[in-house]
């Protein structure tokens, strides 16, 4: 699911003078001057309680796909969830019947199936909770005036005077590249976007003239659209993948962290 998500030869520097800049003649200053720090995975099992509640529901004794780490949420979490809520089985991997060992009774597994229900269950499907959300943090922000460029290439040019924020979060972590100029996150419950090229580990992000954000504020890039925040749905539109193929690529590249 995450396996069409292509990787890049260079490595992203933590500065983020060192992505900005289309002034000739200007060097970057010293790329260990910045902390980084990846960004997380955040798992609501609220929220996926109540969609394994409402599938199970509406279907007698479902299978329940839990491949490939049931797509990035932890299969160790999802599982036994999963079965609780009465579902009538799991389709698993090889990986996933190892971690499973112990936790699940192996009768209610099999590695070959059709017909499993997946989106639903990780809230991919329209009328179900978003279960994943993706969260970076702002590592610096800086002026730039208009007509400078931002990324690699300075692919983008500031129109106008403006501050951009670099923040945790690049392709290596799942943020697809064709997300540049195209995506945006939230901070501070306002919608910014993300311009230039995503680089290995980090992106840039315009926060406008005003520059409202600061060193450590929480970024969102995907999670529960009734709260202001980018959809899954928003990164497929940009990117051509399955919601399913992102969440899949940002659950096994990021550490997750689990919420009630």
């Amino acid at each position: 699911m995450g396996g069409r998500l292509a990787g890049d030869s260079r490595r992203a520097p933590d500065s983020l003078d060192a992505v900005t800049f289309g002034n000739p003649g200007r060097a970057a200053p010293d790329p260990g001057a910045t902390g980084r720090t990846a960004p997380t995975a955040r798992i609501s099992l609220s929220a996926l309680e109540l969609n394994l509640r409402a599938v199970v529901g509406g279907s007698h004794a479902p299978l329940i796909d839990v491949r490939a780490d049931a797509w990035g949420h932890g299969v160790d979490a999802v599982a036994p969830r999963a079965i609780a809520a009465g579902a009538g089985g799991l389709l698993i991997d090889e990986a996933g019947a190892l971690a499973l060992e112990g936790i699940v009774d192996s009768a209610r597994c099999t590695l070959q199936a059709t017909g499993s229900i997946a989106d639903a269950v990780y809230g991919l499907t329209p009328g179900f909770e978003p279960v994943m959300s993706l969260q970076g943090r702002v590592l610096s922000t800086k002026r730039l005036r208009e007509g400078e460029g931002v990324s690699y290439g300075y692919a983008h040019r500031a129109s106008r005077d403006t501050f951009v924020a670099l923040v945790t979060g690049g392709y290596a972590q799942g943020v697809v590249r064709a997300l540049g100029d195209s995506a945006s996150v939230t901070i501070a419950g306002r919608r910014h976007p993300i311009v230039g090229r995503v680089a290995m580990d980090v992106c840039v992000v315009d926060v406008g003239p005003d520059g409202p954000v600061t060193r450590g504020d929480d970024v969102v890039f995907f999670g529960d659209p009734s709260t202001g925040s980018p959809a899954i749905a928003e990164w497929s539109a940009a990117t051509g993948l399955t919601g399913g193929e992102l969440v899949t690529a940002v659950g096994l590249r990021n550490a997750r962290e689990y919420a009630p």
